[in-house]
């Protein structure tokens, strides 16, 4: 397969796409850097130097501002939608006036698509609750679909938090404890749902290449956790000499919005289209994705 990336740089995407030439297909990548080809993987910097007539199996969509980038001023908050949005537009375009449409569009989303739930299990048929976040997610996703009618196979995929070496959120989760300080943020009580990056690639993967598969999938590992066992485990990995919460008063004095969106409050995610489709995860619980990854 020829398969189109955007955010394709990134912690989750250069991952990808160093699997997938593994596996045998070419990779193009759409980046704002100065990147020189190599390996499988050819860069451009516009939509607009793919011809008409090239040849596209399949879309993956990861580009967008992260969300824990920095304070969430109004300004900010339009970028971080904006580049989603913008981006995604301009698949569709591309794909408008492509001779041969591709067959799959594997667009990114987020847990964040259902707001806060508290202890709720939520599978891809969760209800969602007003926020930023939840916001967010359903216009990015409602955009994606737009793809339907041209006749592409489009599947979200909701991602958690995914860790995993060299980068993403573990690096600041981690941080304190490399310091001997154990901590959870707020009351503890928040659910963290989060992902292997291993099993990411793995699931993004499937969802290229499996026909049979469209619409939502949530891309969690099958055992969420709170901040308080997020901690726990840490603490299994990392030797602490004292414990310190960090209070929901100062979390919310230094990040302000994106406290309570992201940090004070979570999901309780669990994969339920991904493992009725047969996935299996190479890290299901927290402990063993640790243990690798540390």
């Amino acid at each position: 397969m020829h398969i189109l990336m955007t955010g394709g740089t990134g912690f989750i995407g250069a991952a990808l796409a160093e699997s997938l030439v593994a596996a045998g297909h070419s990779v193009t990548v759409l980046t704002r850097q100065d990147r020189v080809a190599g390996d499988g993987v050819r860069f451009l910097r516009s939509l607009d130097e793919i011809t008409d007539d090239s040849v596209i199996d399949g879309v993956v969509n990861l580009a967008g501002a992260s969300l824990a980038g920095r304070r969430w001023t109004t300004a900010y908050k339009r970028e971080i939608l904006e580049s989603r949005l913008d981006t995604t537009r301009a698949l569709l375009q591309l794909m408008e006036r492509l001779d041969r449409k591709p067959e799959v569009l594997v667009s990114a989303s987020a847990v964040g698509y259902y707001g806060h739930h508290g202890d709720e299990a939520l599978g891809e048929d969760g209800a969602s609750t007003p926020g930023f976040s939840s916001d967010l997610c359903h216009r990015w996703e409602a955009l994606a679909l737009h793809a339907e009618p041209l006749g592409v196979r489009v599947c979200l995929a909701r991602l958690g938090v995914v860790l995993g070496r060299g980068g993403g959120a573990l690096e600041q989760m981690a941080r304190p404890f490399r310091f001997g300080i154990a901590n959870w943020l707020g009351d503890g009580r928040q659910w963290l749902s989060w992902v292997h990056r291993r099993d990411v690639i793995a699931a993004l993967s499937m969802l290229l290449e499996r026909v049979d598969l469209s619409g939502p999938f949530n891309v969690t590992a099958p055992e969420p956790v709170t901040s308080r066992g997020f901690c726990d485990a840490m603490k299994r990995r990392k030797k602490t000499v004292v414990t310190a919460p960090v209070p929901a008063a100062l979390m919310r004095l230094m990040v302000g919005e994106m406290a309570d969106e992201l940090l004070l409050n979570g999901q309780r995610v669990v994969p339920v289209r991904l493992q009725s489709a047969g996935f299996e995860f190479e890290y299901p619980d927290l402990d063993g994705a640790l243990k690798d990854i540390i």
